[in-house]
């Protein structure tokens, strides 16, 4: 592996220039399978292509093809999210004995570690060749209202069919840390049609019933059994949807995986796409998914191959549960001075 500034085997280009002259980079890493483009703002998945049965390259995650898009209002796309992904109710959290308080940004709770959280930040690339990319962040001390230093590390490598994503972080002082990524798949190879049409097998008996603002209720997690959250058997994601039904109008819930294999990665999901044959499995460390059948793409944005419409993509994003430092009941989502936070997630492309 070679040094970002002196390599010249991996494709890394300036893809673009931040206000403040600082240069964003593209990385591709490339498979025989499969071409990933990661980018340094947000360490952000902005393309994987794959092919489909019949060997036609399209690119099943949304993303944009220039930079602009990515620095403005937009929802997460491809960006690895934190320090705490998903929720955080009421904005606020006490660490022993301590109050913090995250600026909110969706309505009175935190979402994805607030208006400047990782997703909104420059990462370094570390070093990179043509199947591995390490990108690093740092985090200061009170960024964001979190505690401590937090120092970030993710490796982006490709194997054949398979893309990986190793992510380890280390604090100097006691915090809270949840990371993930906020991929947005469509493995129709664009925006339109939507994924209501797409197979999906979720490997998971119980799910987290959420409030209005999407906070998780009091009490233990539910069972998928007999309602529109069973996806043990595969089913098309849009088949149970009802949008006169708050509970069925789309889904954006916690999914408790079933336990780790061998290996330590959990089976998470299977998701196909009948009209191309592209499939896509995924398997993690993490204890939870968050499936997001893309509510909330209302055709403002338009990105690479359309405009993003309700239900554009789908979200399978690893991580911890929501609201974890209220919720002594959840596995622990606090990172002290010692420890190392580790995070391996396995996304492998295929078709059916």
């Amino acid at each position: 592996m070679t040094k970002a500034s002196e390599g010249d085997r991996m494709s890394t280009t300036t893809w673009g220039t931040l206000p403040d002259g600082r240069p964003v980079e593209r990385v591709e890493l490339v498979s025989a399978d499969l071409r990933l483009g990661v980018l340094t703002w947000g360490a952000t998945v902005q393309s994987l292509q794959t092919p489909d049965r019949a060997g036609a390259w399209g690119d099943v995650v949304l993303g944009f093809d220039t930079l602009d898009p990515y620095l403005g209002e937009q929802p997460f796309l491809g960006a690895t999210v934190g320090r705490f992904a998903n929720r955080i109710a009421g904005a606020a959290f006490e660490l022993d004995g301590q109050r913090y308080e995250i600026p909110a940004n969706d309505g009175a709770n935190v979402l994805h570690g607030g208006p400047q959280g990782f997703s909104r930040k420059l990462w370094e690339l570390v070093e990179a060749d043509d199947v591995s990319a390490t990108l690093r962040l740092v985090s200061p001390d009170g960024d964001m209202g979190f505690p401590g230093r937090l120092e970030v590390t993710t490796v982006f490598s490709v194997d054949g069919p398979v893309v990986l994503q190793e992510t380890t972080a280390t604090t100097d002082a006691d915090t809270v840390v949840n990371l993930t990524n906020h991929a947005y798949f469509n493995l129709h190879g664009r925006p339109d049609p939507g994924i209501a049409d797409h197979v999906l097998l979720l490997d998971a008996e119980h799910y987290l019933p959420v409030d209005a603002t999407a906070i998780p209720l009091p009490g233990p997690p539910a069972q998928v059994a007999d309602t529109i959250f069973d996806f043990r058997a595969p089913k098309p994601v849009g088949r149970d949807l009802d949008p006169d039904d708050p509970v069925g109008a789309g889904y954006d819930h916690t999914f408790v995986l079933n336990a780790p294999g061998h290996s330590g990665l959990r089976r998470t999901a299977l998701v196909s796409d009948p009209c191309t044959g592209r499939s896509l499995a995924v398997r993690t460390t993490q204890p939870g998914v968050q499936l997001y059948s893309g509510n909330f793409l209302d055709g403002s944005l338009t990105g690479r191959g359309g405009v993003l419409a309700h239900r554009s993509g789908l979200c399978l994003e690893t991580q911890a549960f929501p609201d974890s430092p209220h919720r002594p009941d959840y596995p622990s989502t606090v990172l002290r001075p010692g420890e190392t936070f580790h995070s391996v997630t396995e996304w492998t492309v295929g078709t059916v």
